[in-house]
């Protein structure tokens, strides 16, 4: 989309990604995150600006381990959903875990027809060994704790899909 600019968010910028997200938690699409967790992790954020400042989709890259990322909370607000600016969102991050050397992304979603298109594909299994698995289960961290598929995150997660991209080298 013209007039839409993707950047890496700001500290400045973490009240408007909260705002963008909400409509998705009160549908349960999205996990809640609480303003601390945006500004604690708003170094893994892109957002999209408008060109008179107004920030109209975001989107999150979230490192699970030494090959795989995990791509999260892509959000784009009404005026511009449908317009392109979600799939823009994504080939950043997919740009960003490809610079980090990353070799696979990971998403939980609902959106199984836009990831699709971006080459990913659904998966059942476990797609770390038994020894990841074990230090991942360390982590506070919620999206870790649905990728890991682990029952307390349950509610939180039925009818969403796995997908994995394999990234080019």
């Amino acid at each position: 989309m013209h007039g839409v600019t993707i950047r890496r968010a700001k500290t400045a910028d973490v009240v408007a990604i909260h705002g963008l997200i909400q409509p998705l938690v009160r549908q349960n699409i999205l996990l809640r995150k609480d303003l601390v967790v945006l500004y604690e992790s708003v170094q893994e954020f892109r957002v999209a600006e408008t060109a008179d400042g107004e920030l109209v989709a975001c989107g999150a890259l979230h490192v699970l381990w030494l090959d795989l990322g995990e791509i999260r909370t892509i959000v784009t607000s009404d005026a511009v959903r449908g317009k392109g600016v979600g799939h823009q969102m994504l080939e950043h991050l997919v740009d960003d875990a490809r610079e980090l050397g990353l070799k696979r992304l990971f998403c939980l979603t609902f959106e199984t027809d836009f990831f699709r298109r971006h080459g990913f594909e659904a998966v059942a299994e476990q797609i770390v060994d038994d020894q990841v698995y074990a230090e991942m289960r360390r982590s506070p961290d919620e999206g870790v704790h649905e990728f890991l598929d682990l029952p307390w995150v349950k509610p939180n997660t039925l009818g969403n899909t796995r997908m994995v991209k394999r990234l080019d080298d």
